[in-house]
C-alpha cells in the first residue's frame, strides 16, 4: 500500500509552471526580457512605494520563484541538511493542508492529541478525514503529549496521519528526540507523523534537524522571525515525500516578498538569536511573576506561557475580564484543555497592571503585579 494519497500512486503531476527562476537556472543565465507570465511588470507602483519602500514595490510586481532556490539553498547550509529534503510553502498552516492532500484521502483516520493546535482538526475535517483524539497525559507535573496513547490509538484504528506539536502548543512542554524517533518507528506501516515544530527556534539545541523515515517535520517563520504576516514556512521530509508535497502544492503561494525577507533573515541571524534570547528572558519573568501570585504555570520552552484554572468557568471568567480591558489571551477552545490560559511573552504582557483584571479572578486580595 502506498504511504501517499491515491491520485500520487503513478506519476506524479507535474508543476506546469516551474517559473523565470528555474528556467534560468536550467539555462545558465539570466532572461532579462519577461514578456511570458502576464505580471504586471509595467505597473508604476508610485503609491505602494511610497507607502512601503522601492524594493517592496519591485518585489510585488513578480511571482516569487517557485522551487524556493535562494531560501532553500541558506536552509540547507544552515540545517546541515540535502536541499531535497526542503520545501518551502506559506506557513506551517498551508505545510499542514499539503501534507493531508498529499498523503491522505478522505475517509483515512488521523489521530492527535485532544485540545493541541487546533488548526489540524479544522483541515483534516475539512479534507474528510476521521480525526480521533487521546487525552493529554502529566509527566513530572507537566501537561504532555501521550506518546504511547497517541501510538497504540493509531495502531488500533490503522490509523493513516498522526499530528504531534513538539513543543506543543498549547503547553509549551517538548517531548524529547528519542521518544520521537520511537513514536515514529511503532507507528503503522503506512501511517505518517506530522510532527509540527513551529517552536523550534525556541529550543533548537535540544531538537536535531535531519529527516526521518515516514516523519513530515514543518517549521516556520512567524516566531523566532517575526514574519507571521508574510505567511512562510518549511517542511523537512526525506526526498522522495518532498518530491510528493510539490506535486500537490501550490506552486507560487509564497509570495516573493516573503522569500526576500525570509532570506535577509537568515543572512542576519544575529538579530534573530538576539529576539530569541529576549524572548526566553520574558517568558522567564513572565512565569515568575504569575507563580508570584499564586497561579499555576505550565513549563515552557516556546514563546508563550500557559497557566491551568481550577476550571472552564474560572478561565473564561479571567479571559473575559482582560477582554473588557482591552486585553487577548488565549484560551483553547478544545473543551479537554478549556481551562488553560495561553499568554504571549511579549513586552506588553510584563507592562505593570497589563494582567490585573485576569490575576483579580484567579488571585483576589494579591498586590499589584510586578513589571
Amino acid at each position: 500500500m502506498s504511504r501517499f494519497a491515491p491520485q500520487l500512486d503513478d506519476e506524479h503531476p507535474k508543476n506546469p509552471f516551474p517559473g523565470l527562476k528555474a528556467l534560468e537556472r536550467r539555462l545558465g543565465r539570466t532572461l532579462p526580457h519577461q514578456l511570458g507570465s502576464n505580471e504586471g511588470l509595467d505597473m508604476p507602483h508610485n503609491a505602494l512605494a511610497a507607502v512601503l519602500g522601492e524594493r517592496a514595490a519591485h518585489l510585488a510586481r513578480a511571482y516569487g520563484d517557485a522551487e524556493a532556490f535562494e531560501l532553500r539553498t541558506r536552509l540547507a547550509g544552515r540545517l546541515d541538511v540535502a536541499l531535497e529534503t526542503l520545501v518551502v510553502d506559506a506557513g506551517a498552516d498551508s505545510l499542514m493542508a499539503l501534507t493531508l492532500r498529499a498523503c491522505c484521502a478522505p475517509g483515512d483516520t488521523v489521530v492527535t492529541s485532544a485540545g493541541t493546535y487546533p488548526t489540524f482538526a479544522y483541515f483534516a475535517r475539512g479534507h474528510g478525514c476521521a480525526l480521533e483524539e487521546v487525552p493529554y497525559g502529566l509527566e513530572g507535573g507537566a501537561l504532555m503529549p501521550d506518546i504511547d496513547a497517541l501510538c497504540a490509538r493509531a495502531n488500533a484504528s490503522n490509523a493513516r496521519l498522526v499530528y504531534l506539536a513538539n513543543p506543543d502548543n498549547p503547553t509549551g512542554a517538548l517531548i524529547e528526540v528519542e521518544r520521537i524517533e520511537e513514536l515514529a518507528r511503532r507507528l503503522p506501516e503506512q501511517c505518517w507523523l506530522l510532527l509540527d515544530e513551529a517552536y523550534f527556534d525556541f529550543c533548537a539545541e535540544r531538537i536535531e534537524s535531519r529527516p526521518l523515515p515516514g516523519v513530515i517535520r514543518l517549521r516556520t517563520f512567524s516566531k523566532a522571525h517575526g514574519l507571521a504576516g508574510l505567511r512562510i514556512g518549511y517542511a523537512l521530509a526525506e526526498p522522495k515525500t518532498v518530491r510528493a508535497l510539490n506535486a500537490v502544492r501550490i506552486h507560487y503561494a509564497v509570495s516573493s516578498l516573503a522569500l526576500d525577507a525570509a532570506t535577509t533573515l537568515l543572512d542576519h541571524d544575529e538579530e534573530v538569536q538576539t529576539h530569541i534570547q529576549d524572548v526566553i528572558a520574558r517568558r522567564e519573568r513572565l512565569s515568575a511573576n504569575l507563580r508570584a501570585h499564586g497561579v499555576s504555570v505550565l513549563p515552557s520552552v516556546t514563546n508563550f506561557v500557559t497557566i491551568v484554572t481550577d476550571d472552564a468557568e474560572t478561565a473564561t471568567d479571567g479571559q473575559h475580564a482582560l477582554l473588557e480591558a482591552g486585553v487577548i489571551v488565549h484560551r483553547p477552545p478544545h473543551p479537554a484543555l478549556g481551562h488553560l490560559l495561553r499568554i504571549s511573552a511579549v513586552e506588553d504582557a510584563l507592562m505593570p497592571g497589563r494582567l490585573d483584571p485576569l490575576l483579580d479572578v484567579l488571585a483576589p486580595g494579591r498586590g499589584a503585579t510586578e513589571g
